[in-house]
């Protein structure tokens, strides 16, 4: 949750600047759902890299915190909170190199399957996740259950590529699948084989203590293929 910043004003000052009455108008203007921006509000938390693409010549200090007006002489590159404010920290001349990609982590159980979290990523933002060299990815969520342990536990993070063809799926590597199964829903993170029934997959987990899974193409309403894994220790 951002506890510096009030997601209500945010809303408000956005409505003020387009002239706008209602939060169904904003939220239809930045290609969101009215329920997406309720649940903005509800949590105090806020798809930032949505917002501020709209309301670029915006000055961020007005809109984030309701300082200053809402007119800014230049684009913000970077900026970081100093004592309740939004500063300027680096406007770089050029394109900078970065060794490092931003991964966006995703609240996978209160979307309930990958397809949802997919269609409406904002609505599920946790935070981000920034590590050099990491494969380029579509998001990351966190994984519960032993069915690959101990290559993955309850708790690690994984991030992912959408799959965006069923005629794509690598036999043999990991995926998260999210399927349908005698009306319920299930999201799994197994390796994905080859199945001997006409257009199946075949789900195996790591643990020998689960048994191999034929499911049935039609029934997948999502799937991403895992390119890295996090394990966080704690350590005393």
């Amino acid at each position: 949750m951002d506890t510096f910043l009030d997601v209500a004003g945010i809303v408000t000052r956005a409505k003020m600047l387009l002239n706008f009455r209602t939060d169904g108008q904003l939220a239809e203007y930045l290609g969101i759902s009215r329920p997406a921006l309720s649940n903005w509000l509800s949590r105090n938390s806020i798809d930032f890299p949505l917002v501020l693409e709209k309301f670029k010549d915006v000055d961020y200090n007005w809109l984030l915190l309701g300082k200053g007006s809402p007119k800014r002489s230049q684009r913000y590159i970077k900026t970081e909170e100093v004592e309740g404010e939004v500063n300027l920290i680096h406007i770089p001349k050029s394109v900078e190199k970065k060794d490092d990609r931003t991964v966006a982590l995703y609240d996978i159980s209160a979307a309930a399957n990958l397809r949802t979290l997919f269609e409406q990523k904002g609505q599920y933002l946790l935070g981000e996740i920034s590590i050099p060299n990491i494969p380029a990815c579509d998001g990351a969520i966190h994984v519960c259950g032993d069915s690959m342990y101990p290559i993955l536990k309850s708790g690690d993070i994984v991030g992912y590529k959408e799959l965006v063809d069923f005629d794509e799926i690598i036999y043999g590597e990991m995926y998260i699948v999210s399927f349908i199964r005698n009306d319920n829903e299930y999201l799994a993170v197994k390796y994905v084989n080859r199945s001997e029934r006409s257009g199946c997959i075949k789900l195996v987990s790591y643990n020998p203590h689960h048994e191999p899974k034929d499911i049935s193409l039609t029934s997948i309403n999502a799937m991403a293929l895992v390119k890295f894994s996090i394990r966080r220790h704690c350590m005393i």
